[in-house]
């Protein structure tokens, strides 16, 4: 039994996107062009079309048109077992480890008045101000991560002044707190939920407007030896590109493993 209309369309197209006729990124006609190619009625196209995109290989760009997705080689993150870990440092060492390019904008750097959610990970009364420090991390010149740490605003008053400058710290937040506050990471509790993308981290990352792109949002509060909390960083991950591995014991190094999209068929 031959496939329905809008299945033969579908596959004619598939066929050119794996073939590397139609690019990755490259925009496909038009409906009205496709409809007059393959003389199928509107509904057929759409079809057609549907069945591309839950296939990942096409997405809608809201006034521009349909494109071919860019398929992007995803990240493995270890979710590290060491107390005194800082998570840019992981970043870095890791990504440069697999022979890929970190990279990350200077920090922007805020004094904001803590929301109920921060004040609560920091113990402090809400709307007490801290210290941000947002930056945008990319890998290869693509965009892969948002992260945002806050600290207490007496750190300074303490002595911590690199936590104000608009810059990285050479030796990193956690070293540079130990060695100027003696105060020592002694551990950690991530949090990981995913949830959809709102408007800024959707434009950031390109994400299809569709919401089959959601993001990994990891809830990092970190403790000093006294286990009173000294850093709360919030990461945002979207998950087309993103994977994340916990080791225990002796065990190989981590594969990145296909996502459930390609083995649709």
């Amino acid at each position: 039994m031959a496939n329905p209309m809008y299945r033969q369309i579908a596959e004619d197209l598939r066929e050119q996107i794996e073939s590397g006729q139609l690019q990755p990124g490259q925009q496909l006609s038009t409906e009205l062009e496709l409809r007059e190619r393959y003389r199928a009625s509107r509904n057929t196209v759409r079809d057609a079309i549907k069945w591309l995109m839950n296939l990942d290989l096409v997405e809608t760009r809201p006034g521009q048109g349909i494109f071919v997705v860019k398929k992007i080689a995803p990240h493995v993150t270890p979710l590290s077992g060491d107390p005194g870990t800082g998570e840019g440092a992981i970043y870095r060492w890791q990504v440069s480890k697999n022979g890929r390019k970190p990279d990350s904008t200077v920090p922007q750097v805020e004094i904001q008045r803590a929301d109920k959610g921060i004040a609560a990970e920091l113990q402090l009364p809400e709307g007490t101000q801290v210290i941000s420090r947002h930056e945008k991390r990319y890998i290869d010149e693509t965009p892969w991560s948002l992260m945002t740490s806050f600290y207490p605003r007496g750190f300074v008053v303490q002595g911590a002044g690199k936590l104000l400058l608009a810059d990285n710290i050479a030796e990193g937040a956690v070293q540079y707190l130990n060695a100027t506050l003696g105060l020592r990471q002694a551990g950690y509790r991530d949090w990981i939920t995913v949830r959809a993308p709102n408007a800024v981290e959707a434009e950031f990352f390109s994400l299809p407007q569709d919401g089959r792109v959601a993001v990994f949002e990891n809830f990092r509060t970190a403790f000093d030896q006294t286990g009173t909390p000294m850093r709360v960083t919030v990461t945002v991950f979207p998950t087309d590109r993103n994977q994340f591995v916990v080791e225990i014991g002796d065990v190989p190094e981590p594969q990145v493993r296909a996502a459930a999209d390609d083995h649709k068929s």
